[in-house]
């Protein structure tokens, strides 16, 4: 397996599937169960992909697969699925999720009494694997938060007394890159070096994005032999959204040389030049209401920023410092929701069809990168005597 040539996430996976294929090969010993550690979804799909292949024919997954969640089917249920031998398929596969249930509150004696007597004598014609999904194991061990180390000794100290312990960590940036050059190269194209890092960096090291735009990248150079930083800033969304979080920068910095200067070269480098002009007021309408969001409920860290930003409003990984940053150089809700009207107004001018729409987004820029204007006082509403 290549995987070994990277990080612990890489070689956890790596040795796993190792063992997996050996296993089914007859070269090697399957253990009863084993813990899949860690949010990675990359490397756990990377997992239960080897371990169907090896064990679960392609003509008989009805028989000898199954998906339970612990949310719905008691740890009883599952243990007794894995004791009682299939008919219809001589081994059987049991993938267990939302681990988590067996730590929720209470003491759950029963269910880890069960376990420990499963696992004394466990069904050597099934494996279990337990899905705990509900760790964040960062690239650096040294950095994991308290209570993700706390949930993992308690994983290890019971499920781990008996079933093998694969411990998925995210993947760093620099084995992000080294793999997809790998994958590249694998290809037969090279993946340059500035390319590499624009890709994991505009995607947050999230391997399945980078896996997933990695491969239209690989499709859009097919016969040019590389894959240039050009074509990833083509190419994937994120890096060019990457701009336009650096233009709300210089907004929120109140850099208005900056701020143009950045909507210069956004609308230069998108291939509909100002026709694009709706989609980046949408862009920068959706980024002043996340703003607004995460200045109303306080957040101060990335990990709030996941509740308090719901499925669907969320930005990509690599913006929730910068997006929490800038939000707090508002002094008030007033300052954001004045960003916005000047956003809608913008939007309407756009969509009576002015004679130049690169004007009207330059002007938005200038507007929101200015100082607002001081509210003159209202006229008093009693009219002025004069003596006569």
């Amino acid at each position: 397996m290549t995987g070994s040539r990277w990080g612990s996430g890489f070689s956890a996976a790596a040795r796993f599937i190792e063992e997996i294929e050996a296993a089914a090969a007859g070269a090697g010993k399957l253990r009863p169960g084993y813990v899949l550690a860690g949010d990675e979804v990359f490397l756990l799909d990377r997992c239960r992909a080897a371990v169907i292949k090896a064990f679960v024919p392609a003509d008989s997954q009805d028989f000898c697969l199954s998906d339970l969640d612990l949310a719905s089917t008691s740890i009883f249920e599952v243990l007794d699925r894995a004791q009682t031998p299939s008919l219809m398929a001589p081994f059987q596969v049991i993938f267990v999720r939302n681990v988590r249930q067996l730590y929720t509150r209470g003491a759950k004696k029963e269910e880890f009494a069960a376990l420990d007597r499963y696992f004394q004598s466990p069904n050597p014609q099934a494996l279990l694997l337990f899905i705990a999904d509900f760790l964040r194991i960062p690239s650096d061990a040294r950095r994991i938060e308290l209570d993700d180390k706390n949930r993992y000794g308690r994983l290890t100290e019971t499920l781990g007394e008996h079933c093998g312990m694969v411990e998925l960590a995210r993947v760093s940036e620099e084995d992000a890159m080294r793999w997809a050059a790998a994958k590249a190269q694998e290809a037969g194209l090279r993946l340059e070096s500035d390319a590499a890092r624009e890709l994991v960096d505009a995607l947050g090291a999230d391997m399945m994005l980078i896996s997933s735009e990695l491969e239209k990248l690989l499709l859009y150079v097919a016969g040019r032999g590389k894959i240039a930083l050009g074509d990833v800033e083509t190419m994937v969304l994120s890096a060019k959204q990457r701009t336009l979080y650096e233009l709300t920068d210089a907004i929120s910095a109140r850099d208005r040389v900056r701020a143009l200067a950045l909507l210069q070269g956004l609308l230069n480098s998108s291939d509909a030049g100002e026709d694009a002009a709706i989609g980046h007021l949408y862009m920068l309408a959706r980024t002043f209401r996340q703003m607004l969001v995460i200045l109303e409920k306080n957040v101060r860290d990335s990990r709030a920023i996941w509740q308090a930003l719901w499925q669907g409003f969320r930005m990509p990984p690599f913006a929730a410092d910068d997006l929490i940053r800038q939000a707090r150089r508002y002094k008030s809700r007033r300052d954001l929701t004045r960003a916005l009207r000047l956003v809608a107004r913008a939007d309407l001018e756009l969509r009576s069809s002015p004679p130049d729409k690169r004007l009207v987004l330059e002007r938005l820029v200038y507007e929101l990168a200015s100082e607002p204007k001081p509210t003159p006082p209202p006229w008093p509403s009693t009219q002025l005597s004069f003596e006569t």
